[in-house]
């Protein structure tokens, strides 16, 4: 895949074809590092960053949260306002179209998530930072993402390098003073071509004093 094939593959056209070429991208599953983390945390205001069809956002507000789900693509957030509403739980959910590269957060919120959203050109720093901006005091900030090892693995998140992150790129953006941070590296297992293979997620948790 050549350079300017992987840019396009990080720009709106790109992920409008796709959400509107097919039934359904993803699973419809939370993500399971998020699934993790709310099992810790009270109900409140989440705003789920990158929501594509709506599956994080709909089991946050099937668990009591009031949810903002955030996506450049109109195309997922049309899909996921009529699975919202297919669950009888669109009155906990609100769709915002918006590029987060430039975009910035309306409110504050109890949770922010951002589920392997991943920028090209260094950006996530950047975005981390403005999110965590964006958190109540003792809000939680859950970023994770493809680590770089997964290369190897010849999954489609696995475009070339510096479009993938470890935690340690993205923890110097959150400032100790006002945040608890945990940047691990976490391991799970993931189907492909009917075989298990080992991925690894980066993971940055950052808590509001």
């Amino acid at each position: 895949m050549t350079d300017e094939q992987i840019s396009a593959m990080f720009e709106r056209p790109s992920w409008e074809e796709r959400y509107g070429s097919s039934d359904r991208v993803w699973s419809g599953k939370p993500n399971p590092q998020l699934v993790t983390e709310v099992q810790k945390l009270t109900p409140g205001t989440a705003l789920d960053v990158g929501c594509g069809e709506g599956g994080d956002s709909i089991w946050l507000a099937e668990l009591g949260w009031q949810v903002t789900g955030l996506d450049f693509s109109q195309a997922g957030l049309d899909r996921a306002a009529a699975a919202a509403d297919a669950a009888g739980i669109a009155d906990r959910t609100t769709w915002l179209q918006g590029d987060v590269r430039t975009w910035q957060p309306p409110a504050t919120y109890d949770l922010i998530s951002s589920q392997f959203m991943h920028l090209l050109d260094g950006g996530m720093p950047g975005l981390v930072a403005r999110l965590a901006d964006a958190l109540n005091p003792g809000g939680t900030l859950l970023v994770v993402g493809h680590h770089p090892d997964d290369l190897h693995t010849g999954l489609r998140h696995a475009t070339k390098p510096g479009v993938m992150f470890t935690p340690d790129d993205l923890a110097p953006a959150l400032d100790d003073d006002r945040f608890d941070v945990t940047a691990e590296v976490r391991e799970r297992q993931q189907v492909k071509d009917g075989e298990s293979i080992t991925v690894r997620d980066s993971v940055i948790i950052a808590r509001r004093r």
